[in-house]
């Protein structure tokens, strides 16, 4: 079966879900799918001349040690019966059982002497003057021991254990790379693996592995074995088996990728927002499902990594510590293709509707599809698709204030909750004075209670974008100005609206970093309660509207929420909205990079 692959799509002769259900990627340390990157084949013939070659290379090493073993078999056995005296000299080679006694004839000491000076002259250290009286040859003999047994155990010490590293070995115009990577018992390899025909091939190597870590392992390197374990001909979920319980030091013998490897770049953290939910069990495109990384609409994803633009290496905000291997996210631009291409599915798909004349020659409605352009600028693709927005910690300054807009449905207690606060700290709080259009009454001050304004200079702010609301009231034109606003922020009061969801746009693209609040209502029952303490009494499809009313705004714009409040109690909303304010004064927010720039 011929497969091709295209921003992470799989087609082929063998039917899309046939392939959807195959593996592409396998993470070594945990059962994943297969990649489908393709590379040159091997020959069987290759591999044959790396085994005779390493046959080779064992028995030569084997024969080398049975020599060295031979040798030093005669002093291993003298040491160890009694490391205080020498085992070369010939002189104690008469009885190893019993104390043999110092030679006592100067022909004697002379020969031992001459071998000791030999083995002094090789270690480039100078002899001893002969001793000029029998009384010094005792002594002389002792440092002629001392001196032997300390070159014989240095002889006998244990070869260095090898450490991390990579080995290049060329015969017979193929190159074998031999790596060795240190892995603890507790952290991945973070490498996956896919097929090609019998060979086994690293797809992907993932940040925060002991293969990313070590630098030695790369994309499109052939494994042939690990600590001497042959891996070709097997199938990723046996390489899993083998590599589950190894740690320590890892031994790989490898076919080096033919691919031009990239310099090393490093790249930057990119803080970004998710406007949308993922979970990487329901997507049939991911490379390898266990290194997914599910997330949720408005969660903070830190994307180490986009070497693959189509699945970017993440980690979750707060999930650092307990998330070893960064885990893998859609690519901005293929999620945005791949949504504009389902949105154009579903709108072929749509059902005729019921009672409908087919017999009847019908004028089609023309419908406006939405073709996926990928050079079109992040604000169009951020109002069709909603995929990502790049976002950076902000501290508000003690006197620029951000203004707090509160949303929700009718009837959920955003109004009390904002005149409580207005009501319980003047001093701190503050609303905007909104324009009108028209007559002032007695009594009214312009600029405290409205900004009374002509019909045509109201018309002309609210084409300008300067009304972050308006709307229409017996006649008269009512709405809330940014200029307004930013007059209570300059007073380092905190501005608090309570707004539709159709103002958030003119207020994000503002320059007054707003913190929006979303005012949730409680269950059908509590919320009744709630309303009955106002004395009201709404029917149950009143309240099952205001439910659906909230569960439309959280779908169409819950991406722009900083925080919700479920408001089952109105002292304990409260509360929790003070609690919220006041952390804008002690910690940094996330908040879009466009509004620092």
């Amino acid at each position: 079966m011929t497969t091709s692959h295209l921003n992470g799509h799989v087609s082929g002769e063998g039917g899309d879900d046939e392939l959807r259900g195959g593996h592409r990627e396998m993470a070594v340390d945990c059962p994943g799918e297969l990649g489908s990157r393709t590379l040159p084949l091997r020959r069987s013939a290759q591999l044959e001349r790396i085994r005779q070659h390493q046959e080779d290379l064992r028995r030569r090493r084997e024969e080398e040690g049975r020599q060295l073993d031979l040798n030093a078999s005669l002093r291993l056995r003298k040491l160890s019966q009694n490391p205080q005296i020498g085992i070369d000299n010939p002189t104690f080679l008469q009885d190893s059982l019993l104390p043999q006694p110092l030679p006592q004839s100067q022909s004697d000491f002379q020969s031992a002497l001459k071998i000791h000076n030999a083995v002094a002259s090789s270690m480039h250290k100078p002899s001893p003057p002969y001793p000029h009286t029998h009384q010094a040859l005792p002594l002389a003999m002792e440092s002629l021991l001392l001196a032997h047994d300390t070159i014989a155990e240095t002889e006998m010490q244990p070869e260095a254990v090898p450490t991390q590293g990579e080995t290049l070995t060329q015969w017979g115009g193929e190159t074998v790379k031999l790596v060795r990577i240190e892995k603890a018992r507790d952290i991945p390899l973070g490498a996956t693996v896919r097929n090609e025909m019998d060979s086994v091939v690293i797809s992907r190597i993932v940040r925060g592995g002991a293969a990313e870590r070590s630098g030695l392992l790369s994309e499109g390197d052939e494994i042939l074995e690990i600590n001497g374990i042959e891996i070709r001909g097997k199938d990723v979920n046996q390489v899993f088996d083998i590599l589950a319980d190894m740690h320590g030091l890892l031994t790989f013998v490898l076919i080096p990728s033919t691919q031009t490897k990239p310099p090393p770049v490093k790249e930057s953290v990119v803080h970004v927002k998710a406007y949308f939910d993922y979970d990487p069990s329901d997507d049939p495109y991911v490379p390898c499902r266990e290194l997914g990384l599910s997330f949720q609409k408005g969660d903070i994803l830190h994307i180490i990594s986009q070497a693959d633009p189509n699945w970017w290496q993440a980690y979750r905000d707060g999930d650092e510590d307990n998330q070893p291997l960064a885990g893998l996210v859609p690519g901005k631009s293929f999620q945005q293709q791949r949504e504009a291409m389902k949105q154009t599915i579903e709108e072929d798909k749509e059902p005729e509707k019921p009672g409908k004349l087919w017999c009847a020659k019908q004028k089609k409605k023309k419908r406006k599809k939405m073709l996926y352009n990928m050079h079109r600028n992040d604000d169009l693709d951020n109002d069709e698709i909603l995929t990502y927005e790049e976002m950076a910690l902000y501290h508000q300054p003690a006197n620029r204030k951000r203004p707090i807009a509160l949303i929700g449905p009718a009837s959920c207690g955003q109004s009390e909750l904002r005149q409580r606060l207005l009501h319980n700290h003047p001093d701190r709080f503050a609303g905007a004075v909104p324009h009108t259009t028209r007559s002032r009454r007695d009594g009214e001050l312009s600029g405290r209670d409205y900004h009374f304004v002509s019909r045509q200079t109201f018309e002309t702010e609210l084409a300008a974008g300067k009304l972050i609301e308006s709307g229409e009231f017996e006649k008269n034109l009512y709405g809330t100005s940014t200029d307004s606003v930013r007059q209570v922020i300059n007073t380092s009061k905190i501005c608090v609206l309570c707004l539709h969801t159709q103002a958030l746009k003119v207020l994000r693209n503002s320059d007054l970093k707003p913190y929006i609040i979303f005012i949730a209502p409680p269950s059908q029952e509590r919320l009744r309660a709630l309303l009955a303490k106002e004395n009201k009494n709404p029917k149950p499809e009143e309240l099952r509207d205001i439910i659906e009313k909230a569960r439309e705004m959280e779908q169409s714009c819950g991406h722009l929420f900083d925080a919700i409040i479920v408001n089952t109690d109105q002292d304990k909303a409260y509360n929790e909205l003070l609690r919220l304010i006041n952390k804008l004064d002690t910690e940094p927010q996330w908040v879009p990079c466009s509004w620092l720039r």
